[in-house]
């Protein structure tokens, strides 16, 4: 602080109220002329090259006591260079990134992700329709191997009366009407759909998050949200890569198609306490916008 104070205070000496007196030397030697300092060969005395400008500077500014110029030595460095604090405001990393400091910006990433979940769980229910689309079908199936042929009933009059359904022949029509009804909500289309939207804007705002993150702070936070969500992020991805060998029929790769989103659901779920608390902070150590 010393040093810095004493070159603020050679650097003031231009104005007239910033020269000091060391204290430490006599009144005979403060009298004399300080000696001329030897200038580098390519360097020029700014008061050659401004010399109206230092002119006017000293009639307009009133000289100050010693004590003033010494206070104005120390204290300038902190206006120059404000001191870090704990606690930030919305132009976190310095200012040079403007409004994608802000809160706004900070809140966009929360509001998406709660999107993102719920239209998880959306995308969950329509894969789930489908599924029992196809598994329906093996009920049927299977239920239609246990039906035994009858003879036929004769009715009052010599004519053959059709045999009453037994329980199997009516779960199987219940069943088959079902499935009609399942066929008419093209769940296999929006499931496709709804999964192939869900792996683009997550990954988009997964990384968005860390980029947003790393506007306000300047460096990322290694912990369970961020861990968690780089968990989900691979999860969406593997999810994905696993639909060619379903769309042939594979029935293991549709198994653990179904078991990583399920893991997916759940690490969501397990990372929301951790988000609710990157919230509160983004309130806490930013402004608007």
């Amino acid at each position: 602080m010393a040093s810095t104070a004493a070159t603020l205070g050679l650097g003031l000496g231009l104005l007239p109220g910033c020269r000091t007196r060391p204290s430490n030397l006599s009144a005979k030697a403060s009298h004399k002329p300080p000696p001329a300092a030897a200038s580098p060969p390519d360097t020029v005395a700014p008061a050659r090259l401004f010399p109206d400008l230092q002119r006017s500077i000293l009639q307009v500014v009133p000289p100050l006591p010693p004590a003033a110029a010494a206070a104005c030595a120390l204290t300038l460095p902190s206006f120059l260079a404000p001191q870090a604090t704990g606690k930030q405001d919305a132009l976190a990393v310095g200012g040079e990134f403007g409004l994608l400091e802000g809160r706004t910006f900070a809140l966009i990433h929360p509001v998406a992700m709660s999107g993102l979940f719920l239209y998880t769980l959306w995308a969950g229910y329509l894969g789930w329709q489908w599924r029992r689309v196809r598994t329906i079908q093996d009920e049927i199936n299977e239920l239609k191997k246990q039906v035994k042929p009858k003879p036929a009933a004769v009715a009052a009059g010599g004519a053959e009366a059709p045999p009453a359904p037994s329980p199997v022949e009516t779960k199987i029509q219940q069943l088959t009407e079902e499935r009609k009804g399942l066929l008419k909500g093209s769940y296999r289309e929006r499931h496709y759909n709804a999964g192939s939207i869900l792996l683009g804007f997550g990954v988009f705002e997964a990384v968005g998050g860390c980029i947003n993150t790393w506007f306000r702070t300047g460096k990322l936070f290694p912990g369970p949200h961020l861990f968690s969500g780089a968990a989900i992020t691979a999860l969406w991805a593997a999810a994905a890569a696993l639909v060619p060998a379903m769309q042939r029929g594979n029935e293991t790769a549709r198994n653990l198609h179904i078991a990583l989103n399920a893991l997916n659901v759940l690490l969501f779920v397990w990372q929301i306490p951790t988000g609710i608390e990157i919230i509160f902070k983004v309130f806490e150590f930013t402004q608007w916008p």
